[in-house]
């Protein structure tokens, strides 16, 4: 069983049963056993995934929607099947409202040329926040550059949590959107998100969810929420990787222009003009990678198969428990200390680069993530180039956080 006690009402899980599901945690790394804490980036994959695209390929290929044929039909209804179990996983009143992209990155893009364009003037001003990662700060910065906007941003205190004062403030009579991360990928940070959405929406502002980090890790309901969309990713939530989801009300989705024009996404072309499909499929143009939808739906199902509420109740504890062992190490130093948190612990250690300590302690077999991760803003508030990452999931144990203690103590002598 779990070396982690039950929390609360949710019974512990059998984390030596996960964990071989899961066959390159199997793998030597420099002749020790693989230790992966880097998740946040993107997480490994169990056998179920794995064997569902395998099967996919090896019994049902072929392009869906058009074809009269067995095959045809089959991947048809394995893709909209896979459609219909992420869009329940999140509580999407509609499985026709949620959309498949290649992730959370095209998602958010979708929503800034697809919804926010034809809505936004010279002068309007979209708001984000200071930890937001790239994804979520770059479409926005080219947008009010397409169109004369201005990008406010809301700060967040020295622990990592927003400050929702100045969001208030920020949110006057020219926003057109809020978009704010539910989970920090950088600091961890868990945000107060339907209280944000609550605040936004008093004010008539649509707020769209990065939910990339959130997704894999609790259980979320984008109905409870208030969001006016939801954006998340299959490779952080053990599925493959080129396959995501925007989930957005119908009302929304029919009143937007397509984002692409190819096939899939009309019902008739002619020289004359186009009549475009009903949502989703006139957001989904070409050939989706219907593998790895269906990669997707096998992933949704295996975290229902665990159940949310001992997966959110198991990493809260690891967390708290990793977070106590690094605390021993001299000199280090956590970075992102908010009251509510994920399983992402960023932190420096006195004196050492974090990309040597990724080099070294990769030698002890212990996979991290080193760098700004794709929040730059985020990271040079605390006044650092660079942090090192330790990410956890399901798969991970409090002995694997007691080696990569023994690495950094490693790494600590090589300094001095």
């Amino acid at each position: 069983m779990s070396d982690l006690a039950a929390t609360g009402t949710a019974p512990a899980l059998d984390v030596e049963s996960i964990r071989a599901q899961f066959p390159i945690l199997e793998r030597q790394v420099h002749g020790k056993p693989l230790v992966y804490f880097d998740t946040a980036a993107s997480a490994q994959r169990p056998r179920a995934v794995i064997d569902a695209v395998s099967r996919f390929y090896e019994t049902q290929n072929a392009n869906i929607h058009r074809g009269v044929h067995l095959l045809s039909q089959e991947a048809t209804d394995a893709y909209e099947s896979a459609r219909t179990r992420v869009a329940k996983f999140i509580n999407a009143p509609s499985r026709d409202e949620l959309v498949f992209t290649r992730g959370t990155t095209e998602s958010i893009n979708l929503v800034a040329q697809a919804f926010l364009r034809p809505r936004l003037q010279p002068g309007d001003e979209i708001v984000v926040s200071e930890m937001e990662h790239h994804s979520n700060i770059v479409p926005w910065q080219m947008l009010c550059e397409q169109v004369g906007a201005t990008l406010k941003v809301i700060p967040f205190n020295d622990a990592g949590e927003l400050d929702l004062d100045a969001m208030d403030e920020l949110l006057g009579p020219r926003v057109k959107l809020l978009a704010v991360v539910h989970v920090s990928n950088a600091l961890g940070t868990v945000n107060p998100v339907a209280e944000i959405c609550a605040r936004a929406k008093a004010k008539g502002i649509p707020v769209l969810l990065d939910g990339a980090q959130a997704v894999p890790h609790q259980a979320v309901d984008v109905q409870a929420l208030g969001c006016d969309f939801y954006c998340f990713s299959a490779h952080k939530m053990y599925g493959p990787t080129g396959v995501g989801a925007l989930w957005a009300p119908m009302a929304t989705l029919k009143a937007m222009a397509p984002y692409q024009g190819g096939g899939e996404m009309i019902l008739k072309v002619s020289f004359d003009g186009t009549e475009y499909a009903a949502p989703p499929n006139k957001f989904e143009a070409g050939t989706p990678n219907i593998a790895g939808a269906v990669g997707f739906g096998a992933a949704v199902d295996w975290l229902d198969g665990l159940g949310m509420d001992r997966v959110a109740a198991y990493e809260a504890a690891l967390l708290a428990a990793g977070t106590e062992r690094l605390q021993s190490v001299p000199g280090l130093n956590i970075v992102g200390t908010a009251r509510a948190k994920a399983g992402v612990i960023s932190f420096t250690l006195d004196g050492v680069h974090p990309h040597d300590i990724g080099t070294i302690i990769d030698h002890y077999g212990v996979a991290i993530r080193t760098g700004h991760h794709c929040a730059m803003p985020a990271i040079a508030r605390f006044g650092l180039p660079a942090t090192a990452r330790a990410s956890l999931a399901v798969y991970n144990t409090v002995a694997e956080f007691d080696v990569l203690v023994e690495a950094l103590h490693g790494v600590r002598e090589m300094f001095g």
